[in-house]
Protein backbone atom coordinates (compact mmCIF):
# COMPACT_ATOMS: atom_id res chain seq x y z
CA UNK A 1 0.00 0.00 0.00
CA UNK A 2 2.91 2.57 0.35
CA UNK A 3 6.67 2.30 0.09
CA UNK A 4 8.77 0.48 1.81
CA UNK A 5 11.03 1.29 4.73
CA UNK A 6 14.84 1.18 3.63
CA UNK A 7 16.87 -1.43 5.01
CA UNK A 8 19.74 0.58 7.24
CA UNK A 9 23.43 -0.70 6.86
CA UNK A 10 24.12 0.47 10.52
CA UNK A 11 23.35 -2.33 13.43
CA UNK A 12 19.84 -1.32 14.83
CA UNK A 13 20.02 -0.45 18.95
CA UNK A 14 19.57 -3.53 21.22
CA UNK A 15 16.30 -2.17 22.81
CA UNK A 16 15.63 -4.05 26.42
CA UNK A 17 11.87 -3.15 26.76
CA UNK A 18 9.11 -1.24 26.56
CA UNK A 19 9.71 1.28 29.22
CA UNK A 20 6.86 4.24 29.52
CA UNK A 21 4.44 6.15 27.54
CA UNK A 22 4.10 9.77 27.72
CA UNK A 23 0.55 10.82 27.09
CA UNK A 24 -1.02 14.28 26.89
CA UNK A 25 -4.59 14.86 29.34
CA UNK A 26 -6.54 17.76 29.61
CA UNK A 27 -7.54 17.45 33.06
CA UNK A 28 -4.32 16.38 34.41
CA UNK A 29 -6.49 15.92 38.13
CA UNK A 30 -9.29 13.95 36.81
CA UNK A 31 -6.44 12.60 35.32
CA UNK A 32 -4.53 11.39 38.54
CA UNK A 33 -7.89 10.55 40.31
CA UNK A 34 -8.27 7.61 37.60
CA UNK A 35 -4.61 6.36 37.45
CA UNK A 36 -3.83 6.87 41.12
CA UNK A 37 -7.08 6.21 42.95
CA UNK A 38 -8.78 4.13 40.46
CA UNK A 39 -5.50 1.83 38.99
CA UNK A 40 -3.59 2.55 42.05
CA UNK A 41 -0.38 3.22 40.23
CA UNK A 42 2.04 4.86 42.43
CA UNK A 43 3.30 8.47 42.03
CA UNK A 44 7.01 8.91 41.74
CA UNK A 45 6.47 12.79 41.69
CA UNK A 46 4.78 15.31 40.48
CA UNK A 47 3.95 19.08 39.74
CA UNK A 48 1.02 21.51 38.39
CA UNK A 49 1.53 20.14 34.56
CA UNK A 50 3.39 16.68 35.02
CA UNK A 51 2.57 12.99 37.10
CA UNK A 52 5.09 10.27 37.32
CA UNK A 53 3.82 7.28 37.66
CA UNK A 54 5.05 3.70 38.20
CA UNK A 55 3.93 0.22 38.75
CA UNK A 56 4.62 -1.88 41.51
CA UNK A 57 7.31 -4.26 40.95
CA UNK A 58 9.45 -0.98 38.94
CA UNK A 59 12.66 0.23 40.05
CA UNK A 60 13.02 3.31 37.21
CA UNK A 61 11.86 6.55 37.46
CA UNK A 62 8.15 6.18 35.87
CA UNK A 63 6.20 3.66 33.35
CA UNK A 64 3.95 6.32 32.55
CA UNK A 65 3.93 10.53 32.27
CA UNK A 66 0.46 12.20 31.99
CA UNK A 67 1.10 15.39 31.25
CA UNK A 68 -1.36 18.70 30.94
CA UNK A 69 -2.14 19.36 27.30
CA UNK A 70 -5.13 20.92 24.93
CA UNK A 71 -5.20 17.58 23.02
CA UNK A 72 -5.23 14.41 24.46
CA UNK A 73 -2.46 12.26 22.58
CA UNK A 74 0.35 10.31 23.36
CA UNK A 75 4.11 12.13 23.00
CA UNK A 76 6.18 9.11 23.21
CA UNK A 77 6.23 5.01 23.08
CA UNK A 78 9.54 4.85 25.37
CA UNK A 79 12.12 1.98 24.93
CA UNK A 80 15.35 1.31 27.30
CA UNK A 81 18.33 -0.19 25.23
CA UNK A 82 21.23 -2.27 26.65
CA UNK A 83 24.14 0.70 27.12
CA UNK A 84 24.89 4.46 26.85
CA UNK A 85 26.32 3.91 23.59
CA UNK A 86 23.26 1.89 21.91
CA UNK A 87 21.21 5.89 22.12
CA UNK A 88 24.43 6.51 20.02
CA UNK A 89 22.82 3.79 17.53
CA UNK A 90 19.75 4.58 17.53
CA UNK A 91 19.96 8.50 16.19
CA UNK A 92 22.38 6.87 14.18
CA UNK A 93 20.10 4.18 13.00
CA UNK A 94 17.10 7.02 12.71
CA UNK A 95 19.08 9.37 10.85
CA UNK A 96 19.94 6.72 7.93
CA UNK A 97 16.54 6.17 7.63
CA UNK A 98 15.44 9.67 7.08
CA UNK A 99 13.85 9.95 10.30
CA UNK A 100 13.67 13.41 12.08
CA UNK A 101 15.42 13.00 15.50
CA UNK A 102 16.11 15.04 18.61
CA UNK A 103 18.50 14.29 21.32
CA UNK A 104 18.07 15.83 24.73
CA UNK A 105 21.22 14.88 27.51
CA UNK A 106 19.06 15.95 29.97
CA UNK A 107 16.16 13.68 29.08
CA UNK A 108 12.70 14.72 28.06
CA UNK A 109 11.15 13.66 31.34
CA UNK A 110 12.08 13.87 34.55
CA UNK A 111 13.97 11.22 36.17
CA UNK A 112 15.55 10.02 32.34
CA UNK A 113 19.07 11.05 31.07
CA UNK A 114 20.73 11.25 27.67
CA UNK A 115 17.87 9.97 24.96
CA UNK A 116 16.70 10.73 21.45
CA UNK A 117 13.47 10.58 20.39
CA UNK A 118 12.54 10.42 16.69
CA UNK A 119 9.71 10.58 14.23
CA UNK A 120 9.92 6.47 12.84
CA UNK A 121 9.21 6.00 9.31
CA UNK A 122 5.46 4.96 10.60
CA UNK A 123 5.15 7.91 11.64
CA UNK A 124 5.00 7.30 15.83
CA UNK A 125 6.83 8.94 18.25
CA UNK A 126 9.57 6.50 19.64
CA UNK A 127 12.32 7.48 22.40
CA UNK A 128 15.01 5.52 23.45
CA UNK A 129 16.99 6.11 26.92
CA UNK A 130 19.60 4.19 28.49
CA UNK A 131 20.36 6.49 31.92
CA UNK A 132 17.57 6.68 34.28
CA UNK A 133 16.90 7.30 38.19
CA UNK A 134 16.56 4.27 40.57
CA UNK A 135 13.29 4.60 42.43
CA UNK A 136 12.42 2.35 45.24
CA UNK A 137 10.64 -1.03 44.16
CA UNK A 138 7.55 -1.65 45.92
CA UNK A 139 7.80 -5.69 45.70
CA UNK A 140 7.60 -5.89 49.33
CA UNK A 141 5.58 -2.65 49.97
CA UNK A 142 2.68 -5.15 51.01
CA UNK A 143 1.59 -2.53 53.06
CA UNK A 144 0.59 -0.50 49.57
CA UNK A 145 -0.28 -3.44 47.85
CA UNK A 146 -4.08 -3.28 46.31
CA UNK A 147 -6.73 -6.33 45.40
CA UNK A 148 -6.14 -5.12 41.78
CA UNK A 149 -2.57 -3.91 41.83
CA UNK A 150 -0.90 -3.25 38.53
CA UNK A 151 2.55 -4.68 38.42
CA UNK A 152 4.52 -4.05 35.42
CA UNK A 153 4.49 -1.87 32.34
CA UNK A 154 4.02 -4.89 30.01
CA UNK A 155 3.04 -3.81 25.91
CA UNK A 156 2.23 -1.00 23.03
CA UNK A 157 -0.31 -1.79 21.03
CA UNK A 158 0.09 0.75 17.61
CA UNK A 159 -2.84 1.29 14.48
CA UNK A 160 -1.31 1.89 11.20
CA UNK A 161 -2.96 1.09 7.88
CA UNK A 162 -0.02 -1.05 6.33
CA UNK A 163 0.87 -3.52 9.18
CA UNK A 164 3.26 -5.54 6.53
CA UNK A 165 4.90 -2.62 5.79
CA UNK A 166 5.40 -1.79 10.46
CA UNK A 167 6.21 -5.54 10.37
CA UNK A 168 9.53 -5.77 7.60
CA UNK A 169 10.32 -2.17 9.80
CA UNK A 170 10.16 -3.71 13.50
CA UNK A 171 11.68 -6.83 12.26
CA UNK A 172 14.89 -4.54 11.03
CA UNK A 173 14.72 -2.96 14.13
CA UNK A 174 15.45 -6.07 16.22
CA UNK A 175 11.74 -7.28 17.29
CA UNK A 176 10.48 -11.01 17.09
CA UNK A 177 6.91 -11.90 15.54
CA UNK A 178 5.24 -14.17 18.69
CA UNK A 179 1.64 -13.96 16.75
CA UNK A 180 -0.07 -12.68 13.85
CA UNK A 181 -3.52 -12.50 11.95
CA UNK A 182 -3.58 -13.44 8.10
CA UNK A 183 -5.63 -14.58 5.74
CA UNK A 184 -5.39 -17.53 3.39
CA UNK A 185 -4.05 -14.89 0.78
CA UNK A 186 -1.08 -14.13 3.37
CA UNK A 187 -2.38 -10.98 4.08
CA UNK A 188 -1.24 -9.79 7.50
CA UNK A 189 -3.86 -8.27 9.68
CA UNK A 190 -1.77 -7.79 12.59
CA UNK A 191 1.43 -8.71 14.36
CA UNK A 192 2.63 -8.96 17.50
CA UNK A 193 6.39 -8.27 18.79
CA UNK A 194 9.18 -8.45 21.12
CA UNK A 195 12.40 -8.04 22.45
CA UNK A 196 11.69 -9.24 26.25
CA UNK A 197 10.61 -12.88 26.44
CA UNK A 198 6.96 -12.52 26.80
CA UNK A 199 4.65 -12.37 23.62
CA UNK A 200 5.01 -8.38 23.01
CA UNK A 201 6.33 -5.30 23.63
CA UNK A 202 4.69 -3.85 21.14
CA UNK A 203 2.23 -4.67 18.67
CA UNK A 204 0.55 -3.32 15.04
CA UNK A 205 -2.87 -3.30 14.57
CA UNK A 206 -4.31 -2.52 11.17
CA UNK A 207 -6.54 0.27 10.70
CA UNK A 208 -6.07 4.40 10.18
CA UNK A 209 -3.24 5.59 11.64
CA UNK A 210 -0.50 6.42 12.90
CA UNK A 211 -2.35 5.51 16.34
CA UNK A 212 -2.19 4.54 20.05
CA UNK A 213 -4.49 1.24 20.24
CA UNK A 214 -3.82 1.13 24.16
CA UNK A 215 -0.90 0.56 27.02
CA UNK A 216 -1.02 -2.52 28.75
CA UNK A 217 0.32 -2.94 32.56
CA UNK A 218 0.27 -6.52 33.95
CA UNK A 219 -1.14 -8.08 36.94
CA UNK A 220 -0.12 -10.96 38.65
CA UNK A 221 -3.20 -12.93 38.53
CA UNK A 222 -6.90 -13.01 36.91
CA UNK A 223 -8.16 -12.00 40.21
CA UNK A 224 -6.58 -8.90 40.25
CA UNK A 225 -8.43 -7.83 37.01
CA UNK A 226 -12.00 -9.01 38.20
CA UNK A 227 -10.95 -6.89 41.53
CA UNK A 228 -10.87 -3.89 39.11
CA UNK A 229 -14.17 -4.61 37.07
CA UNK A 230 -15.39 -4.58 40.68
CA UNK A 231 -14.39 -1.19 41.54
CA UNK A 232 -14.86 0.35 38.51
CA UNK A 233 -18.81 -0.86 39.36
CA UNK A 234 -18.46 0.19 43.07
CA UNK A 235 -17.68 3.29 41.94
CA UNK A 236 -20.43 3.90 39.05
CA UNK A 237 -17.79 4.43 36.08
CA UNK A 238 -18.30 0.68 34.69
CA UNK A 239 -18.88 2.71 31.54
CA UNK A 240 -15.51 2.91 31.22
CA UNK A 241 -14.95 -0.77 30.59
CA UNK A 242 -15.14 -0.86 27.22
CA UNK A 243 -14.04 -4.69 26.47
CA UNK A 244 -13.65 -8.06 28.66
CA UNK A 245 -12.66 -9.38 30.79
CA UNK A 246 -11.93 -12.50 28.66
CA UNK A 247 -9.02 -14.66 27.61
CA UNK A 248 -7.59 -13.68 24.69
CA UNK A 249 -6.50 -16.61 21.95
CA UNK A 250 -3.46 -14.39 20.54
CA UNK A 251 -0.92 -14.32 22.97
CA UNK A 252 -3.35 -16.63 25.84
CA UNK A 253 -3.71 -13.94 28.14
CA UNK A 254 -6.21 -12.81 30.63
CA UNK A 255 -7.93 -9.26 29.63
CA UNK A 256 -9.49 -5.90 30.36
CA UNK A 257 -9.98 -2.74 27.90
CA UNK A 258 -10.88 0.22 30.20
CA UNK A 259 -10.89 3.99 29.17
CA UNK A 260 -9.49 6.80 30.68
CA UNK A 261 -11.10 10.30 31.27
CA UNK A 262 -9.97 11.35 27.92
CA UNK A 263 -10.26 8.22 25.68
CA UNK A 264 -6.98 6.78 25.89
CA UNK A 265 -7.38 2.62 26.07
CA UNK A 266 -5.58 0.83 28.91
CA UNK A 267 -5.27 -2.96 28.61
CA UNK A 268 -4.78 -4.86 32.22
CA UNK A 269 -3.26 -7.99 31.27
CA UNK A 270 -1.72 -11.34 32.69
CA UNK A 271 -1.13 -14.72 31.87
CA UNK A 272 0.78 -15.04 28.67
CA UNK A 273 3.97 -16.94 28.03
CA UNK A 274 7.63 -17.27 27.28
CA UNK A 275 9.13 -16.21 24.42
CA UNK A 276 12.48 -16.37 25.38
CA UNK A 277 14.25 -19.04 22.88
CA UNK A 278 15.65 -18.79 19.82
CA UNK A 279 13.73 -21.16 17.75
CA UNK A 280 9.86 -19.78 19.61
CA UNK A 281 7.77 -20.74 16.67
CA UNK A 282 5.04 -17.65 15.09
CA UNK A 283 1.64 -18.60 15.74
CA UNK A 284 -0.39 -17.40 12.77
CA UNK A 285 -4.42 -17.06 13.27
CA UNK A 286 -6.56 -16.94 10.95
CA UNK A 287 -8.55 -13.36 10.29
CA UNK A 288 -11.65 -15.14 10.58
CA UNK A 289 -11.46 -17.16 13.50
CA UNK A 290 -13.49 -15.50 16.03
CA UNK A 291 -11.35 -17.08 19.47
CA UNK A 292 -8.31 -15.33 18.29
CA UNK A 293 -9.67 -11.86 19.91
CA UNK A 294 -11.58 -13.98 22.56
CA UNK A 295 -11.18 -17.00 23.03
CA UNK A 296 -14.63 -17.87 24.82
CA UNK A 297 -15.66 -16.87 21.34
CA UNK A 298 -17.20 -13.20 22.50
CA UNK A 299 -18.27 -10.60 19.99
CA UNK A 300 -15.99 -7.43 19.95
CA UNK A 301 -17.01 -3.92 20.36
CA UNK A 302 -16.49 -2.12 16.91
CA UNK A 303 -15.44 0.90 18.86
CA UNK A 304 -12.09 -1.76 19.28
CA UNK A 305 -11.29 -1.56 15.99
CA UNK A 306 -12.05 2.14 15.31
CA UNK A 307 -11.08 4.13 17.88
CA UNK A 308 -7.91 5.10 19.40
CA UNK A 309 -5.32 7.68 20.57
CA UNK A 310 -3.94 10.73 18.42
CA UNK A 311 -0.30 10.51 18.36
CA UNK A 312 2.03 13.70 18.19
CA UNK A 313 5.19 14.56 15.78
CA UNK A 314 8.37 16.36 17.85
CA UNK A 315 6.95 19.62 17.55
CA UNK A 316 3.76 18.64 19.77
CA UNK A 317 1.61 18.83 16.91
CA UNK A 318 -0.94 15.84 16.53
CA UNK A 319 0.20 13.16 13.54
CA UNK A 320 -2.31 13.11 10.55
CA UNK A 321 -3.90 9.89 10.63
CA UNK A 322 -4.15 8.06 7.28
CA UNK A 323 -6.76 5.92 6.35
CA UNK A 324 -6.09 2.29 5.99
CA UNK A 325 -7.42 1.95 1.68
CA UNK A 326 -7.49 -2.18 2.04
CA UNK A 327 -9.42 -4.73 3.42
CA UNK A 328 -9.36 -3.97 7.40
CA UNK A 329 -9.89 -6.69 10.47
CA UNK A 330 -13.13 -4.56 11.16
CA UNK A 331 -14.37 -5.51 7.83
CA UNK A 332 -13.43 -8.82 7.75
CA UNK A 333 -15.04 -9.71 10.99
CA UNK A 334 -16.85 -7.36 12.04
CA UNK A 335 -20.83 -8.27 11.05
CA UNK A 336 -24.33 -7.13 12.57
CA UNK A 337 -23.30 -9.11 15.72
CA UNK A 338 -20.17 -8.80 15.95
CA UNK A 339 -19.19 -12.50 15.11
CA UNK A 340 -17.42 -14.52 12.17
CA UNK A 341 -17.05 -18.33 12.09
CA UNK A 342 -14.73 -19.95 14.46
CA UNK A 343 -14.12 -23.50 12.96
CA UNK A 344 -13.69 -24.64 9.03
CA UNK A 345 -16.50 -25.59 7.34
CA UNK A 346 -17.39 -29.15 8.08
CA UNK A 347 -14.86 -29.24 10.81
CA UNK A 348 -16.26 -31.52 13.54
CA UNK A 349 -17.65 -29.61 16.80
CA UNK A 350 -15.00 -31.42 19.58
CA UNK A 351 -17.10 -29.61 21.88
CA UNK A 352 -20.55 -31.67 21.76
CA UNK A 353 -18.36 -35.16 21.43
CA UNK A 354 -16.86 -33.90 25.01
CA UNK A 355 -19.66 -33.15 26.34
CA UNK A 356 -21.51 -36.55 25.50
CA UNK A 357 -18.33 -38.34 27.15
CA UNK A 358 -19.25 -36.41 30.48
Amino acid sequence: MTDLVPTPTLPAPDIVRCAYMEIVVTDLARSREFYVGVLGLHVTEEDENTIYLRSLEEFIHHNLVLRQGPVAAVAAFAYRVKSPAEVDAAEAYYRELGCRTERRAEGFTKGIGDSVRVEDPLGFPYEFFYETEHVERLTQRYDLYSAGELVRLDHFNQVTPDVPRGRRYLEDLGFRVSEDIQDSNGVTYAAWLHRKQTVHDTALTGGDGPRMHHVAFATHEKHNIIQICDKMGALRISDRIERGPGRHGVSNAFYLYILDPDGHRIEIYTQDYYTGDPDNPTVTWDVHDNQRRDWWGNPVVPSWYTEASLVLDLDGNPQPVIARTDASEMAVTVGADGFSYTRQPGEEDKGFKVGAQL
